[in-house]
């Protein structure tokens, strides 16, 4: 899967086992390149990170519900009304996302 942000490609993998859901980018030491799209989820935490990462709640649809940018290691996101997605992003990336829909194309 990839997200068009401006004029790059950013890379999305789906975590949908539970190992991948439960890592994420924790311990990940090396700059972040790719997307996590967590499905059937409505909060994250950012413990045992190492860098700050941008995060978007997408509703069923991919409407943007809420986004965080630069979200700083050991914080918790808490569940809001509505949000189904979760995708955390490299830093810097949410910048450059300008409409209310994410386009994620397999």
């Amino acid at each position: 899967m990839t997200l068009k942000v401006e004029k790059k490609d950013i890379k999305i993998i789906e975590c949908k086992t539970f190992f991948k859901r439960l890592m994420g980018f924790m311990f990940k030491r090396k700059a972040i390149d790719y997307g996590l799209l967590f499905d059937k989820c409505s909060s994250i935490h950012t413990f045992f990170m190492f860098q700050k990462i941008d995060v978007i709640l997408l509703d069923k649809d991919n409407n943007i519900i809420k986004t965080y940018e630069s979200l700083k290691p050991n914080r918790i996101i808490l569940p809001k009304k509505g949000v189904k997605k979760v995708l955390e992003l490299p830093l810097n990336t949410i910048i450059d996302i300008k409409e209310n829909k994410i386009n994620i194309k397999e």
